[in-house]
């Protein structure tokens, strides 16, 4: 009888000494934005889904997944572009991992491979691109480092959403140069404009000057008017020379008078 009241308290030990020490660590709680790569004496066993999950204790290891979108810094690059311009360009990549079992075990550390992978990817495409196109064409380079970064990071079940090239830094030099470029633009522009006014000014006054030829009477109306806008003004005196022209059609209606 005593060996078997021995016997019943040490079952009774292991037993609590099994739930006390065993069972929390073989209970896992999966989030919903979670995925469990489960492996089981080494090798991959399956994808446990959001839950409770229970895991053997030295048989069993569980990976835990975020599936959302991390958004990641990539380092300043200082580099070279092909029309030789020294530049500094940093960027902002998202991705998410849409295959946990593939970034377990095909990759040791799918975050900083990401990293490494982009900032290579963006030193290729900027050194690749003129200075102009990378200040104007943003948007197109975006799409071009997205592209390149998720053919690289596919095989790791890593899905590469969005790349932003978010900083471009020139050089003071080049910046001054830029500045002396635009405000020499805008003086050209200035010029032209100026120009096209006194043609198009000229080319009113040309028309005006035929239309004054064919019609000589409208000078005279020309001419009283503006005798009318002088009157309006607040003038106590105002000399104003006459053409005898104006007096020439009375004149040789007189004279005409005179010889009938």
């Amino acid at each position: 009888m005593p060996i078997v009241a021995n016997t019943a308290i040490w079952i009774l030990i292991i037993g609590v000494l099994f739930v006390v020490f065993v069972v929390p660590s073989a209970i896992r709680i999966i989030r919903e934005w979670e995925r469990g790569v489960l492996l089981r004496l080494g090798r991959y066993h399956s994808v446990k889904a959001p839950g409770i999950r229970f895991v053997w204790p030295i048989i069993d290891k569980l990976w835990l997944m975020d599936l959302r979108i991390v958004t990641m810094d990539v380092a300043k690059q200082e580099m070279m572009t092909r029309d030789n311009v020294p530049v500094t360009v940093d960027a902002v990549i998202y991705f998410q991992v849409v295959n946990a079992e593939d970034a377990i075990i095909k990759v040791e550390n799918y975050v900083k491979a990401t990293s490494l992978i982009a900032q290579t990817t963006l030193r290729s495409v900027v050194g690749q691109s003129e200075l102009d196109e990378l200040l104007a064409q943003r948007d197109k380079l975006n799409q071009q480092l997205q592209t390149i970064i998720d053919e690289q990071t596919e095989p790791w079940g890593v899905k590469v959403t969005a790349v932003e090239i978010r900083d471009v830094i020139l050089p003071e030099g080049m910046k001054r140069s830029m500045a002396n470029q635009a405000e020499t633009e805008r003086m050209r522009r200035a010029k032209v404009i100026n120009a096209e006014g006194e043609f198009q000014a000229a080319q009113k006054l040309a028309d005006a000057a035929a239309i004054i030829a064919k019609n000589p009477q409208a000078l005279q109306l020309r001419f009283l008017q503006t005798l009318t806008e002088v009157a309006s003004e607040h003038n106590s005196t105002t000399i104003f020379p006459v053409p005898l022209d104006l007096f020439t059609p009375f004149l040789k209606a007189a004279q005409r008078d005179k010889e009938g």
